[in-house]
């Protein structure tokens, strides 16, 4: 009985270490106060154009706690990214935003 308990635990672990990086970029996007259909349309371009270093940095931003997905709008994120003083964050961020705008 004990070892059929174990596989049921790491079955849950298992999954999340599967997540790809464009989840993982989503799920901090709606972390962070953005609508899922949003962070999900941003995410899968920022993974593509900005490094591990700068995804981290993004999910460090202040200003957010407490935040439900929908809570903050495009421009707003933008506003706060800009407090990362990275051009090339800002540019993919607010790229990102414009278009997911547009086709969402």
């Amino acid at each position: 009985m004990h070892k059929a308990v174990i596989p049921a635990l790491l079955l849950p672990l298992a999954l999340a270490a599967c997540a790809t990086p464009q989840t993982r970029v989503r799920n901090g996007l709606t972390d962070l106060g953005l609508s899922y259909p949003m962070a999900d349309c941003m995410s899968e371009r920022m993974v593509d154009r900005l490094s591990l270093r700068q995804l981290q940095r993004l999910s460090s931003l202040d200003g957010f706690e407490g935040k439900k997905p929908g809570d903050i709008s495009i421009n707003e994120f933008i506003r706060i990214t800009r407090g990362l003083q990275d051009p090339e964050v800002l540019g993919v961020v607010t790229s990102s935003g414009a278009i997911c705008a547009v086709t969402r």
